[in-house]
């Protein structure tokens, strides 16, 4: 019941119905629930059955205690308060400061003069240049400053994608099932059509070629205007990892369709199982092949500093890059960035040192090599520890850990639970999610929240939080509800 009086002019059924209607799971019901637990320990209430909440729900590394990269938070002080480069020698002999962490960041201040000063609506010119030869290196093709687009995070790039691509409720945005609801919640609220497409689990969370094109033939004939398709690879929150022939088919029917490619890369270094292979790369080599073909595919890809190794959620940072897009659309698309006239200047320079790290050679490289070894170790040992986990598991099946920050495992609940799930007016899988929070502070997001099949159950768990005695918390619930519910 609304608790808004007559005496306001906004309540809850005069304001934007799009809001209203759009759902993000991650951030939803459980992860209050989640907090008010977190909150009601830090005051010391000591009746619960736990003692720590481990926020398993969404992919916020440095929050579940991932550290920050030496070399970058360095920079980022000397940025901040260049004050302290008037003392060059107290940096080097007395706070473990190199040489090469100065003369990045006065070269940063070049670039951006200050930190606390607007930069140019797209970025600062230098850090976009920077990333332009980082995409040169990864794929091994020529690329241009005037493509790439800092953003605030990869979320900001992806709300500006689709803000040029929707015109109105017949527009179509094909959209992996399941997929992180930053695509389906911003569709919602720009009144678009998201138009769903499976992925297949028995195949690693692999795309399948025929199920887009069925999706795509059933949203036409039914008079929607479908003009992009969203890829998140590695995948969230399937933790996938696409070989090259799957990421060629979604370019060879993108070129055949005339759709927009969005290629959700924030996962790029977070891969356990096989290589990346990155839209713009396997594009660029279908190009050279047939280059009529493929000439006027249209590619954003898009990239962030919130995942990888770097974990800098909090300073949201990120790009896109744009290929093959009509020129007068890009000036629409700088214009829309215009209007929030810029990404934040110090995730701008975290970009920067994300995609021009310290090289072998250099002063920082051995501690900054160290750092992300270790992060990327930590992970895969969590990654394998809770799939082995699921594996033992009574009715959980899970695809082993291929990339990315996550396991989607699928869950089978006896009609008890189910009924039990009914009375409570919840999804069963929500109705696990809960009771696995309240019996042991693990927050986890119920697979509806991401999308699944009609007829199946999952849930979502990222594998960021220290250690793995948690894991074993997660299996003593599992059996405690299993009895309980059989």
């Amino acid at each position: 019941m609304s608790t808004t009086t007559p005496l306001r002019s906004l309540n809850i059924n005069n304001i934007n119905p799009h809001v209203k209607e759009a759902k993000y799971a991650v951030r939803g019901e459980l992860a209050v629930r989640s907090e008010e637990y977190r909150s009601s320990l830090a005051s010391g209430v000591t009746d619960l059955p736990f003692d720590q909440i481990i926020s398993a729900n969404i992919g916020n590394p440095q929050q579940l205690d991932q550290k920050p990269i030496t070399f970058f938070r360095q920079v980022l002080s000397l940025v901040e308060n260049p004050v302290l480069l008037e003392n060059e020698g107290v940096l080097l002999n007395h706070l473990g400061y190199k040489s090469d962490v100065i003369a990045r960041a006065k070269w940063l201040l070049k670039e951006v003069g200050s930190v606390g000063a607007y930069s140019a609506s797209a970025g600062a010119l230098g850090i976009r240049e920077s990333v332009a030869k980082f995409l040169e290196r990864r794929d091994g093709f020529p690329t241009e400053a005037k493509d790439i687009y800092l953003s605030a995070g990869a979320s900001s790039g992806v709300n500006t994608l689709l803000h040029i691509i929707c015109a109105g409720p017949q527009t179509g945005v094909l959209v992996p099932i399941p997929q992180y609801p930053l695509y389906t919640a911003t569709l919602a609220v720009l009144n678009a059509t998201c138009v769903p497409y499976y992925l297949e689990e028995s195949k690693g969370w692999g795309t399948d070629v025929e199920a887009i094109k069925a999706a795509h033939k059933k949203a036409v004939d039914a008079g929607t205007d479908v003009r992009a398709i969203v890829i998140i690879n590695p995948g969230n929150p399937t933790g996938s990892s696409l070989s090259e022939e799957d990421v060629k088919a979604v370019i060879e029917f993108a070129a055949q369709e005339r759709l927009v490619i969005i290629a959700d890369e924030v996962y790029q270094t977070n891969v356990f199982i096989g290589t990346f292979h990155s839209f713009k790369g396997v594009l660029r080599k279908m190009q050279q092949s047939d280059p009529a073909k493929y000439k006027y595919v249209e590619l954003a890809s898009l990239h962030s500093i919130s995942k990888g190794m770097v974990g800098e959620c909090g300073h949201r940072g990120g790009y896109f890059e744009l290929c093959g897009f009509d020129p007068e659309v890009a000036e629409q698309i700088y214009k829309f960035v215009s209007i929030t006239l810029c990404a934040p200047v110090v995730g701008q320079c975290l970009v920067e040192m994300m995609v021009n790290p310290p090289r072998e050679g250099e002063p920082s490289y051995e501690l900054y090599k160290q750092e992300w070894d270790g992060i990327f170790f930590g992970l895969n040992q969590r990654a394998t520890a809770l799939y082995e986990a699921f594996k033992q598991m009574e009715g959980v099946e899970c695809q082993e850990p291929r990339g990315s920050m996550y396991l989607f495992p699928t869950i089978k609940l006896s009609q008890k639970a189910i009924e039990a799930a009914k009375k409570e007016n919840r999804t069963p899988d929500e109705f696990y999610s809960f009771r696995l929070l309240d019996a042991t502070g693990i927050c986890i997001v119920a697979g509806s929240g991401f999308g699944q099949k009609e007829g199946t159950l999952h849930f979502r768990t990222t594998f960021l939080a220290p250690g793995t005695e948690w894991v074993g918390r997660i299996t003593k619930f599992h059996k405690e509800f299993m009895d309980e519910f059989r």
